[in-house]
């Protein structure tokens, strides 16, 4: 069974997803249904919402993770790694 939903939001917003729906092939109605139907398979939300501090955070992160990957402490095993840790 169908049901209908309302939403409020600002035109400007309306607007500008209603042609990147048009741009991906698709009408609003069926990327809000998208959206929808991928909150209720995964549970969660289907992106990481972003604001320009998440941006720069994100950023420092990736830096951050960059170095780790070239410069951190490797172990072959959960094992190894909490024997390390434990060892400290």
């Amino acid at each position: 069974m169908n049901t209908t939903m309302q939403i409020r939001i600002d035109s400007s917003t309306k607007s500008k997803a209603k042609k990147a729906f048009k741009d991906m092939g698709i009408d609003m109605s069926s990327g809000v249904k998208m959206f929808l139907h991928q909150v209720a398979v995964d549970k969660c939300m289907p992106f990481v919402p972003s604001t320009t501090k998440t941006r720069a955070l994100r950023k420092k992160w990736d830096k951050e993770f960059e170095w780790v990957m070239k410069h951190g402490k490797g172990y072959a095993s959960a094992k190894e790694m909490h024997s390390a840790i434990m060892m400290k």
